[in-house]
């Protein structure tokens, strides 16, 4: 079965095409980790586990990095600013590096609770400055940098093909639109190594043959990347907010370094927005101030896997409009989806579990037309919303024999790993003590009758007895705190 993807590159699917038979490699760009990483970045890292996953089952050995920029990603795109993770230093009167491994951790364990498969390359920035130094002498060496008062810079004039990725044209560019000129000689050109100045004292700078100083937020990638999948790989994902600059400025410093294609397939994932308003405008985001915590979701009441369904049950390359509504929505169905595999004798089957990172054991192909049909959805460029609906249909077809919906149910755990045969919440769930259901029912009854008050009381009092409340359009949900 082909896979196909949409490459942000040719602007339309294409059919994967290996550059090593049997082999496939992947770069994600990874988090800047002065901060919590909140769920819209953790978007991101969904459809690249599925990705990696449906490439298993494909038969290809993967191999997949994700990288952790700890230094050189300035507040603004435009190579100005302050240092993301100094500045946190400073206002948190801290070790830069301690910040940076702190973030680290909780960004892992996140990913850990959505079921993302964590790669065995977790390379840092600051772990490979000899690799960053050196591309930026090649790219020296080649005329494509020039120097100014404040750094060294890559010339994208030199690089004809600038910007074809975000179907750019440096000419009809408004000057200042994106960059402050400064010194530099073009408004797309950009830094490949930042100057320590001499009036501020930096926790994190490295002495270079230009003298003391810091990399820039783009060659990291580069020269990472680089180093563990070679100088042309298959695959490249990120969000589509990296599109115009970071990626773009990628593919510039990388192809004149080597003189050979970067990346074959360039795969974006579309913002989480807030609400049901498509303005990107709305995008969830840390200048925006509506950021929203794994951990928040969790001490809500939610599973983090309700995200992951959630996630899933939107295309990576659309919007994701984010609601309570719309996550109590998921969680509904995920429990639904648990209720019929325990119905069919999940019990006794156990649980499916995903083949490991280190294993790279391929889930077993299809045996059966409904696990076929699974996988080609996710061939269709990671269809994931389709593929739970096959999934539904399957579960819900009453000629289907048990044996199958079970098998089909382990097939695409495999795949989407949402825990299907975890029950365990179902069991609390059943197990909810008489006198709690009775507490529950009269908040939900002095809230239909828009007593908000006397509701709030009682799902207070809920609360502090360990159980927590979903309210639908159809009624509630009681869940146990884990």
């Amino acid at each position: 079965m082909e896979l196909t993807l949409f490459n942000t590159l040719s602007r339309k699917k294409e059919v994967f095409q290996p550059i090593k038979s049997g082999e496939a490699g992947i770069y994600t760009c990874g988090p800047t980790v002065y901060a919590h990483a909140h769920i819209g970045n953790l978007r991101s890292y969904v459809f690249p586990d599925v990705l990696k996953k449906t490439l298993r089952l494909l038969g290809y050995q993967v191999l997949h990095v994700i990288n952790i920029t700890d230094v050189g990603h300035l507040t603004s795109n435009a190579d100005e600013g302050e240092d993301k993770l100094e500045r946190a230093a400073r206002q948190q009167a801290r070790s830069a590096w301690d910040i940076a491994a702190e973030y680290t951790e909780h960004y892992l364990r996140d990913l850990r609770r959505l079921n993302i498969d964590v790669p065995p390359d977790l390379p840092r920035a600051t772990g490979h400055i000899p690799e960053q130094i050196a591309m930026i002498e090649k790219l020296a060496a080649g005329g494509y940098t020039y120097d100014t008062e404040d750094g060294i810079y890559f010339d994208s004039a030199r690089f004809p093909d600038y910007g074809r990725l975000a179907r750019l044209k440096a000419e009809g560019l408004q000057e200042g639109s994106r960059v402050e000129m400064g010194g530099k000689r073009n408004k797309t050109d950009f830094a490949l190594w930042k100057f320590s100045s001499a009036d501020a004292q930096r926790q994190m700078e490295w002495e270079s043959p230009w003298g003391k100083g810091f990399p820039g937020w783009h060659i990291e990638c580069s020269a990472m990347s680089m180093k563990y999948l070679g100088e042309r790989f298959d695959i490249h994902t990120g969000g589509t907010d990296h599109i115009p600059v970071h990626h773009t400025n990628e593919i510039a410093q990388s192809e004149a370094a080597t003189g050979k294609p970067f990346v074959n397939y360039w795969l974006h994932g579309e913002y989480l927005i807030v609400g049901e308003d498509k303005d990107r405008d709305k995008r969830m985001g840390k200048s925006e101030g509506n950021l929203l915590r794994l951990q928040q979701l969790i001490d809500e009441g939610y599973e983090p896997l309700a995200f992951r369904y959630l996630a899933l049950n939107a295309h990576y390359r659309n919007y994701l409009n984010f609601t309570d509504q719309a996550l109590k929505a998921a969680d509904a169905a995920l429990m639904g989806l648990r209720r019929l595999i325990r119905g069919v004798g999940g019990e006794a089957a156990g649980a499916a579990e995903a083949p490991s990172e280190e294993a790279q054991a391929p889930v077993e192909t299809p045996k059966d037309g409904r696990e076929a049909a699974l996988l080609a959805d996710l061939c269709d460029d990671l269809n994931t919303p389709r593929a739970l609906a096959t999934l539904w249909t399957a579960l819900r077809d009453e000629r289907l024999p048990a044996g199958k919906k079970l098998a089909l149910a382990g097939f695409a755990e495999g795949l989407l790993s949402l825990n299907l045969f975890d029950f365990s919440r179902l069991e609390a769930q059943e197990a909810v003590p008489d006198v709690i259901r009775e507490i529950a029912e009269q908040r939900w009854a002095a809230r239909q009758a828009k007593d908000y008050a006397e509701s709030d009381r009682l799902r207070n009092l809920l609360a502090k007895e360990g159980f927590s409340v979903q309210d639908g359009k159809e009624g509630y949900q009681l869940l146990k705190f884990s």
